[in-house]
């Protein structure tokens, strides 16, 4: 199980850090580079086309402004390519979601929110759970804990008033 995280600059790793963190949580290898679209298209494109190859399973793309990292990626991959729509100093990030969301018919990137990172990491993980049952059973004890927390916030929610 291997996942490869793609940023277009250093200044996403705080977001990225996030998305990591996740899928380590569960168990799955993390591939982390900084490749961008406009400055290293050859390479960006070159490890996207050896990434299935190189035993990566899913592709991460986190990228702000233009954000078309995730997009480049999806064009020449067939992997899963997931987009983490980077918040920059225009637009709050609205630029860069809609850059990502905005795909041409026949090259699907998945989206998560602006700086939503958890849930990529997440959904890389059910993508993946597909092919590994382990994964599966996780998911489903994450979610129930994360049930359990809210219930238990409702409780004391509710001895208050």
């Amino acid at each position: 199980m291997k996942v490869a995280i793609l940023m277009g600059s250093d200044s996403d790793f705080p977001v990225v850090e996030r998305c990591i963190n996740v899928l380590k949580s569960f168990g799955v290898e993390v591939v982390a580079r900084v490749l961008s679209a406009h400055r290293t298209p050859h390479v960006a494109v070159e490890f996207a086309m050896q990434a299935e190859a190189n035993g990566i399973e899913v592709i991460i793309g986190a990228a702000g402004k233009a954000a078309h990292l995730p997009g480049v990626i999806a064009g020449v991959s067939c992997l899963p390519v997931i987009g983490i729509p980077i918040k920059s100093s225009t637009m709050d990030g609205l630029d860069s979601l809609l850059s990502i969301v905005q795909m041409p018919s026949g090259i699907p990137v998945a989206t998560v929110a602006v700086d939503g990172a958890e849930n990529a990491g997440l959904l890389a993980v059910q993508i993946l759970s597909v092919k590994y049952p382990e994964l599966r059973a996780r998911m489903k004890s994450y979610k129930e804990e994360m049930a359990i927390k809210v219930l238990e916030k409702d409780r004391a929610i509710q001895s208050r008033y």
